[in-house]
């Protein structure tokens, strides 16, 4: 027992060094398979009109590739007001937001009112210092706060993840005007009978995280940012350090989902409930398999040799990249922090 409390207590530093640090110590963990993951200087972003003036805006390849496990770049979207544009997501280098700014352009001149980042990810609002000076951008407090205090730690993260030269060293901070408090959510009435619900529901991801839902006369439409990534044979992005509150609330948010909503998952083509699935089956399946694992006092070693998850090994570029380096060592954190406290 003292043994498996040691393996937690070095999983949990190792998190939180990682975190301080504005995940800057990216280096000091494995490397993922491919560098860049996906390519910013390659992308393009294609425009779907999901309902009256819903916009869901998807890179090109999405469509053919999501189901073929390779990683995808930033989903966005905007909804168009009687006033103004509400803008989700502001994508990582200047070449994608310029993409990003003509497919509502090529839509509607009306002004950018809001844009809402979904994640403190460089992928996600990056591109905010691009945007008019009159746009309120819109973020949960922790996104802001992380944002502020560690941009060049974030910007070293993103460049170890999507290569020099992409665009990403020139980005500047640029803070939110709107912060969403945890377990909060606000609405705002874009007019034409678009109601937009920016939901803080707590760490589903990382602490950053905000979900979007729009429901536009009658139907809703989500935009779940990396919580649910994609499809399968993707798997969730737990390296931000956390486990338990990410399933409980990845649990939440999947039950909020109708069986006909639309979804625009963080980095996969249009989908609907049943297209999210595989990520609460994985998630569920990881926390039965650790918590079975310390009941065998298995260390976290033993552990990462152990559960394999074969049935969730599907073809996903970085499945073993994220399992083992990060999921499983968050998971066995967690689990093991919350069993001691028992």
């Amino acid at each position: 027992m003292e043994k498996i409390k040691m393996e937690a207590k070095k999983a949990a530093l190792q998190a939180v060094v990682f975190l301080i640090s504005g995940i800057a110590t990216f280096a000091q963990v494995p490397s993922p398979p491919q560098v860049p993951i996906w390519d910013a200087n390659l992308v393009i972003l294609k425009l779907h009109k999901i309902s009256d003036n819903v916009f869901a805006v998807i890179p090109a390849t999405a469509e053919v590739e999501t189901t073929k496990g390779i990683p995808q770049a930033t989903t966005a979207g905007f909804i168009v007001g009687e006033k103004g544009v509400l803008l989700i997501e502001t994508m990582m280098t200047k070449r994608l937001y310029d993409q990003l700014f003509a497919l509502v352009r090529s839509v509607t001149n009306k002004p950018i009112i809001y844009a809402v980042n979904t994640s403190d990810h460089g992928d996600h609002c990056f591109g905010n210092y691009l945007l008019p000076k009159q746009t309120l951008i819109v973020q949960n407090e922790f996104c802001n706060e992380n944002l502020t205090k560690s941009y060049d730690g974030i910007k070293q993260f993103m460049v170890a993840l999507f290569g020099k030269g992409r665009g990403i060293e020139d980005t500047r901070l640029r803070v939110a005007d709107i912060l969403i408090p945890k377990y909060q959510n606000v609405k705002i009435d874009m007019g034409n009978g678009n109601v937009v619900e920016l939901i803080n529901i707590g760490t589903a991801q990382s602490p950053a995280d905000l979900f979007v839902k729009v429901n536009a006369k009658g139907k809703n439409i989500w935009w779940l940012g990396n919580p649910f990534l994609a499809e399968s044979p993707s798997i969730p992005w737990l390296f931000d350090g956390y486990f338990l509150e990410p399933v409980e609330n990845l649990k939440k948010i999947y039950a909020m989902i109708g069986d006909d909503d639309v979804i625009i998952p963080g980095h996969g083509r249009i989908t609907n409930k049943n297209g999210i699935k595989f990520t609460i089956d994985y998630v569920t399946a990881l926390k039965i398999n650790i918590e079975m694992a310390l009941k065998d006092s298995l260390t976290l070693e033993q552990v990462r040799k152990k559960v394999t998850m074969k049935d969730f090994d599907k073809g996903y570029v970085l499945f073993d990249w994220l399992h083992y380096n990060f999921n499983i060592p968050n998971a066995y954190k967690d689990i093991s922090n919350s069993k001691s406290k028992q």
